[in-house]
């Protein structure tokens, strides 16, 4: 479909709109998503955000998605390296690519090239220095891509302005608390994902979480 055409209905009932076929937890979390868009997750240091992404990144890479997961917060660490080998990210290395603090305007550059990332996590949306209007001029010049930004929390909320107004345009909204992922999806799902089962064994239900 071409920019600001008019579609009627009986075109958009005959338009082909890809989903991915998500199944299992994936699917009972998040339902069959469009592979474009933005996702936003956010929660507290030290509950489980970065290994919650590092799964997804994982399962997505399965459907034949070229991942790249932008570090600009904690770079190439220990801490980083260590959640990688737990997450067995060795098993889509073809598919999967660590950045090192990629500033946006060089992460733009990449995204130009061919056969450039289908799905770029971003950790975190505080290290980007995006406005909300960058943000929209990101996503709209990447239409194709899957961006997933990672965010710092204030309470049970993203962490500043951008990140708040992020998630109300967001297709997937997903909280981490005590290990667990509980995810608000326009593509069904909903259902809480268990990120680590030992992590999340003294799980607090989380309280005032308006997604």
């Amino acid at each position: 479909m071409s920019k600001n055409r008019a579609i009627s209905i009986r075109q958009l009932y005959s338009t082909t709109i890809r989903s991915l076929d998500f199944a299992g937890e994936w699917l009972d979390a998040i339902g069959c998503p469009e592979p474009a868009g933005t996702w936003l997750i956010w929660g507290n240091s030290g509950n489980g955000k970065t290994r919650f992404a590092l799964q997804l990144a994982k399962y997505l890479a399965t459907f034949g998605r070229r991942v790249a997961y932008n570090s600009l917060e904690e770079g190439v660490s220990l801490s980083l390296r260590n959640a990688i080998e737990d997450c067995n990210m060795q098993e889509v290395a073809r598919r999967f690519v660590l950045l090192d603090k990629e500033h946006v305007p060089d992460l733009i550059e990449r995204l130009n090239k061919k056969r450039s990332p289908d799905v770029v996590i971003i950790d975190s949306i505080q290290y980007t220095g995006l406005t909300y209007a960058d943000y929209k001029s990101l996503k709209d010049r990447f239409r194709s891509k899957l961006f997933i930004l990672v965010s710092h929390a204030e309470g049970s909320h993203p962490s500043g302005r951008v990140a708040r107004s992020i998630r109300f345009d967001a297709n997937v909204k997903i909280w981490v608390e005590g290990y667990q992922a509980y995810p608000s999806s326009r593509y069904g799902g909903g259902t809480p994902y268990v990120i680590w089962d030992k992590g999340a064994s003294d799980l607090v239900t989380p309280k005032n979480n308006e997604q």
